[in-house]
């Protein structure tokens, strides 16, 4: 198994992460606190561009570019390790860097494109990032802390039935770096069962994509979701309770349009969604709106909170309105 690295680590920050479940971000950072894992996020970091490439906005050019000013500021930084919270992050990262390790047609052109932005001092030189041994998904990292991960007293989630849902962009592309597995996928669920959780493993669909693909989840709106209601359907018929995320746009699809697809198809699905982080920062008793930040989810988590005897919104909201009257 590949070396995972859990300091000089980048935190990569997302844009789906940042706009729809800010939750993830600071689920990480609290978990990555907890076990002692040490990170740096930068201000200066911009988007993968991953949503702009996959929606044919533009091509691979411009991609590898801001991929190369983002490598800069990991090395400039003293944090050469770049750990994204997005599996299509990690994909276009590591795509990038291939690119810009192996072809020097490429990098040459991204370099003069650097030099005539006045960014020269960011030139990309062979052997800055290597795709294999410096990019990782924050996962990998949590799942190299398994063995720290058991030893802190924990919320009991026996009575839920958990299954996972990998992403395409961790799973498909990438297939000699990703661990646990490609054909069954068990990344989420080992990293689960630190917190003492027996997921339900293999489901039938396991591998299916979420649907969104990208674009398709406008232009193609039906055949989209009929390919997320197939796999909710499939987790339906395993009495699926939570399904744990590594991707912030399959959370999306699967969060967003699940009241979508039940009222479609005239059914109750009952499927908490909660990306890995937020799932184990749950677990290790974080405050679930500050941190993991429930209030931003379309199916509502609080019916979750309450059988966990977690205390609910409606109590923080009523103190907060007492406060603002007084």
């Amino acid at each position: 198994m590949k070396k995972i690295p859990t300091e000089k680590l980048l935190l990569f920050k997302t844009c789906l992460v940042s706009t729809e479940y800010p939750g993830v971000e600071s689920s990480t950072t609290f978990l990555f606190d907890q076990l002692g894992i040490e990170y740096h996020r930068d201000e200066r970091q911009s988007c993968c561009s991953g949503l702009g490439y996959y929606y044919d906005l533009f091509d691979q050019l411009p991609t590898t570019v801001l991929a190369a000013r983002n490598f800069y500021i990991a090395r400039e930084t003293g944090h050469p390790y770049i750990t994204a919270m997005c599996a299509t992050c990690y994909a276009i990262l590591k795509k990038a860097a291939k690119i810009l390790e192996e072809n020097d047609e490429a990098r040459n052109l991204v370099n003069q494109m650097l030099d005539d932005s006045g960014l020269g001092h960011m030139a990309y030189h062979k052997g800055d990032m290597d795709p294999h041994k410096k990019i990782f998904h924050t996962a990998e990292v949590l799942h190299s802390k398994r063995k720290e991960i058991e030893a802190f007293p924990k919320i009991d989630f026996s009575q839920y039935s958990i299954a996972t849902h990998h992403g395409c962009h961790y799973c498909k592309i990438h297939y000699h770096d990703t661990i646990c597995g490609v054909r069954n996928p068990l990344l989420l669920d080992e990293v689960a069962a630190s917190c003492g959780v027996s997921t339900i493993d293999w489901y039938d669909q396991k591998r299916l994509t979420c649907g969104a693909g990208f674009g398709q989840r406008f232009t193609n709106n039906e055949l989209s979701l009929k390919v997320t209601a197939e796999k909710l359907m499939s987790l339906k018929d395993n009495q699926t309770d939570i399904l744990l995320h590594m991707c912030p746009n399959c959370q999306m699809q699967f969060d967003r349009y699940q009241p979508v697809i039940e009222k479609k198809l005239n059914t109750n699905l009952n499927i908490f969604h909660l990306n890995i982080s937020q799932f184990m920062a749950l677990a290790m008793g974080a405050d679930p709106y500050k941190v993991v930040g429930i209030q931003t989810h379309t199916v509502p988590v609080e019916p979750l909170l309450k059988k966990l005897g977690i205390d609910t919104v409606q109590k923080s909201l009523k103190n907060f309105k007492l406060k603002i009257n007084e």
